[in-house]
């Protein structure tokens, strides 16, 4: 298990290789949001999926946890500079929900909505890859309020700004939309390995 106090000059190689650029090692998760946290009702919660697809739904909490589930490892990287390695989630694969709405030709890029009305905006190729899920657990704890209770998207190929919170609903678009923090300054793209962090990074 790494130190995540030690100096990164000082780190094992293997563990190193995988901290991008301009990142320090945390084991805590740091709690970063704009704003209050929301407080959920699950019994009204929903999660609709519309936009260009073929078959739009909405789930309710009991029909999304019966939903096939997956559970991966991956690390994430803040755009504050943190990252945190081998986190456990538990959540829905983004490829079964792919599966079921069919995304149409014309779908290029999606918004993930969250409650407060945050949204965060991706190109559908970065929604495709293998690790993106829509997680409501991690390291064997339902997510607390402050981590995006009861779902978040997982997209740990991105800076984690992307991987929205409190999520309730992803919008399949033929054109692209800046989300809440895309339109304060933040990259588009957001890849923490070539340090796209601001407009013009």
């Amino acid at each position: 298990m790494f130190n995540p106090f030690k100096r990164e000059s000082s780190l094992d190689p293997a563990i190193k290789k995988r901290v991008p650029p301009g990142q320090t090692l945390t084991g805590k998760w740091p709690v970063l949001h704009f704003g209050s946290v929301p407080r959920i009702d699950l019994a009204k919660w929903k999660l609709n999926v519309y936009g260009l697809v073929e078959q739009p739904i909405e789930w309710s909490w009991d029909q999304f946890l019966a939903l096939p589930k997956v559970e991966r490892t991956n690390d994430i990287h803040c755009v504050t500079r943190w990252s945190r390695l081998d986190n456990h989630w538990e959540g829905v694969p983004i490829s079964y929900v792919l599966d079921v709405v069919k995304p149409t030709p014309e779908a290029k890029f999606v918004v993930a909505h969250s409650e407060r009305n945050f949204t965060a905006n991706l190109p559908i190729e970065a929604l495709q890859d293998d690790d993106v899920m829509l997680a409501y657990k991690h390291d064997g704890e339902t997510l607390s309020p402050d981590h995006g209770y009861p779902v978040r998207l997982v997209v740990p190929k991105k800076y984690f700004w992307k991987s929205a919170k409190w999520l309730i609903g992803l919008e399949f678009r033929s054109n692209d939309k800046l989300g809440f923090w895309e339109e304060l300054g933040y990259h588009n793209d957001a890849d923490p390995w070539k340090e796209q962090r601001y407009w013009g990074d």
